[in-house]
């Protein structure tokens, strides 16, 4: 069986990382966090020969979401996310979009829970729930490829804010060290901004765990 790839695009004010997933070879992708832009998402991907067959949301704040409608309508691929983060895609004032001026909802097509196995074609991922940043915020682990998308959970040396609504700092650090310091070592985690790192890098010189 061909590779899984990822591959990335820097979106919005904010400079989000929006990623896809996708087997070597395949035209299918996964999409997370389509931050702004959906339609240019959505050629872009056409240009490359490539598919949106689902869009997965880490969390719901603006700057993740911002892109999901016009991709959703584009696409035709359908939204999910953790059904506990329905909270930050109805309200404006939760997903902070309010306060940037610009504000934003979104209606999922469906909600997933911690721990469930997504499939899309040959592709398998597992629903890790990370709460702290948002209620509802959530990584997405492909072990086959040692790849985890972790949103704004996890940064390279660092980890996302928890000032936010919904947001708790220990829940947060708990999440960390629960649900992602015990995924192998050599796992490449894809933070929502910033560069990438590896669990073993960030177990021993993230500053929030030392």
């Amino acid at each position: 069986m061909a590779e899984l790839k990822i591959g990335k695009m820097v979106l919005g004010k904010m400079q989000t990382n929006a990623y896809f997933v996708y087997r070597e070879g395949e035209s299918g992708v996964i999409f997370f966090d389509p931050a702004a832009q959906g339609k240019y998402i959505h050629q872009r991907l056409g240009e490359h020969g490539f598919t949106v067959e689902t869009i997965l949301l880490t969390h719901g704040h603006f700057d993740h979401i911002g892109g999901a409608e016009d991709l959703r309508s584009a696409s035709g691929a359908r939204i999910y996310c953790l059904e506990e983060e329905k909270v930050l895609l109805d309200d404006p004032w939760v997903n902070v979009s309010a306060q940037m001026k610009e504000p934003v909802t979104l209606e999922a097509d469906g909600f997933f829970h911690d721990g469930d196995t997504l499939e899309y074609g040959d592709k398998k991922c597992r629903v890790i729930a990370t709460p702290g940043h948002t209620v509802g915020g959530c990584c997405f682990y492909f072990e086959e490829a040692g790849i985890l998308i972790c949103g704004d959970t996890l940064f390279a040396e660092s980890v996302g804010r928890s000032d936010f609504p919904t947001g708790d700092e220990a829940t947060l650090l708990r999440s960390v060290e629960e649900k992602l310091f015990v995924l192998p070592d050599d796992t490449r985690i894809y933070p929502g901004h910033g560069p990438a790192s590896t669990i073993g890098h960030e177990k021993e010189y993230n500053p929030f765990f030392s």
